[in-house]
């Protein structure tokens, strides 16, 4: 059992919303190269995460993972909080 749960997809970002109930959205965001001109760009993938007892603020730097569906876009929970916000 514990070998499939390694193979989960983990990620790490910013939370900018914790307005809905137990319900985080957390941004990762990324530097490509732009396939042209060679310059790196930012890129920005939100993740809405579930968060069960509302412990994350806007502004902290959190790890999640991913999990089975909770709603119709909810398909990460919240593993820990790295940074508190100030």
């Amino acid at each position: 059992m514990s070998e499939t749960r390694s193979n989960r997809k983990v990620r790490e970002g910013v939370v900018v919303s914790n307005k809905a109930d137990r319900t985080i959205v957390v941004a990762e965001s990324k530097k490509v190269p732009h396939p042209l001109y060679k310059r790196y760009v930012s890129r920005t993938k939100k993740f809405y995460a579930h968060d069960e007892q509302n412990e994350c603020n806007i502004g902290d730097t959190v790890r999640i993972m991913e999990t089975r569906p909770m709603s119709k876009m909810k398909r990460w929970r919240l593993v820990s909080i790295l940074v508190k916000a100030r």
